[in-house]
């Protein structure tokens, strides 16, 4: 896909305006939503923990400001409908809490200490999944390699990109924390060759480091997703039945290694991320430090607003985000990018006969039958969905994007993905 970044690929980033009132879901990860710990009129401070860990498959939730506790109620969220959130009314004093200090150098901390600082951290995969970090850190199987996902391969999106340029420290230095927590070999960072700014950064800072490397890629859709990042660096193969370490693998977001690094350095819990604002309905595009729970429309007034009504909002990429229904959502620890575009391409198409053109098999990344799959989803076919390995989509756009009859066959094969995960769950 075109892929338009021109539209804030330049701009350095910015802190986002101090926040009157933030909106923080209980629930910003995979698994458990987090159980709140405080109560409605407590005074709470920066990076305080407010929500803990429900399950093994959860994470902590800490405040981004400090104030008070207004209401702990269901509100809005961009992907779950509606999620127990905490509100907090900022006192613009930014008050930290005593938790949030330095750790012992990296040297000084055995790998346990790192899981534990990452876990009470609340660190979560930054990429879009939103796994507990601190799980992949005790991988069941040995690990020689650290792969460090810098390749944005998305349309538009400019965040990471902006990591690697104004981070490059702290993703060394959580690159570093990583391999000695799991006792990796090596961690490569990998960076597609449309961001030569970045590649030469890196390379050079990374000359000295026996353990590290920078690895170029080719700018291509979906590089950056895991299965298909592993294979195009390491020759390793895996399916959706296996993890990466079954290949020796963790694969890590650039943002996630930068939380990491911070949560070592300075003891500072996930509590904001770096998000971008673009599309050509944005009257200013612009790469954001927002805080956790900072609405999205709070996030496109201060980007300016809009000089175009737009006619579809996606939260994240154009390929793999999800179209808000309002902009009244909370950004969250997942929450890479919102995308408003004036008119949506998408819809102004009408869907029509399959011409069994094969384009959908040619561009898929996992070698399977898209046209198929969306068949059998349409008619809940489980028993063919399953024989023609439905389960092994990674839901990444490429069929949809190229059908020339415009059908939606993402969509249908996400669909029927869903129920089978879910009666995996039951079953």
């Amino acid at each position: 896909p075109s892929e338009r970044k021109e539209f804030s690929e330049h701009l350095a980033l910015e802190r986002f305006p101090e926040p009157q009132t933030v909106v923080i879901p209980l629930s910003q990860h995979a698994g458990a939503p987090a159980n709140p710990i405080v109560q409605v009129g407590d005074t709470v401070k920066v990076g305080q923990k407010i929500g803990e860990a429900a399950a093994f498959i959860s994470s902590p939730i800490h405040s981004s400001v400090s104030g008070k506790v207004i209401a702990i109620e269901p509100r809005p969220h961009a992907t779950r409908g509606e999620c127990l959130s905490v509100v907090i009314q900022s006192d613009g004093k930014n008050t930290l809490h005593e938790s949030v200090k330095p750790n012992k150098d990296l040297d000084s901390l055995t790998p346990d200490e790192i899981v534990d600082i990452v876990r009470e951290a609340g660190i979560v995969g930054m990429g879009g999944a939103g796994f507990p970090t601190a799980v992949k850190l005790k991988p069941a199987k040995p690990v020689d390699t650290i792969l460090l996902n810098g390749c944005e391969c998305e349309p538009l999106l400019t965040a990471d990109h902006r990591v690697l340029l104004e981070f490059a420290d702290d993703v060394i230095y959580g690159l570093k924390a990583i391999i000695k927590t799991v006792g990796a070999e090596k961690g490569i960072i990998v960076i597609e060759d449309n961001k030569p700014d970045a590649i030469e950064l890196l390379q050079a800072k990374t000359a000295d480091i026996s353990d590290i490397e920078v690895v170029v890629a080719k700018t291509k859709y979906p590089q950056g997703a895991e299965r298909m990042l592993i294979y195009a660096v390491t020759g390793r193969k895996i399916n959706s039945s296996m993890l990466p370490a079954d290949a020796g693998c963790i694969v890590d977001n650039v943002d996630t290694v930068v939380a990491i690094s911070q949560a070592v350095l300075k003891g500072k819990p996930l509590m904001e991320r770096i998000m971008t604002i673009t599309g050509d309905a944005v009257k200013n595009p612009q790469n954001f430090l927002v805080p956790i729970g900072m609405l999205h429309q709070e996030v496109a007034d201060a980007a300016g607003g809009f000089k175009n009504e737009p006619e579809k909002i996606i939260s994240g990429g154009p390929m793999m985000g999800k179209a808000l229904f309002t902009m009244n959502v909370p950004v969250i620890k997942t929450s890479s990018a919102i995308l408003a575009m004036t008119e949506d391409e998408v819809a102004k198409n009408q869907p029509t006969a399959c011409i069994n053109c094969g384009r959908c098999a040619k561009v898929c990344p996992g070698q399977i039958l898209p046209v198929r799959l969306a068949e059998f989803a349409e008619h809940g076919n489980e028993e063919q969905f399953l024989a023609y390995h439905g389960m092994e989509c990674c839901e990444c756009g490429c069929c949809s994007f190229v059908c020339p009859a415009k059908r939606q066959l993402t969509q249908s094969i996400s669909s029927m993905r869903k129920i089978m995960l879910a009666k995996r769950k039951k079953g």
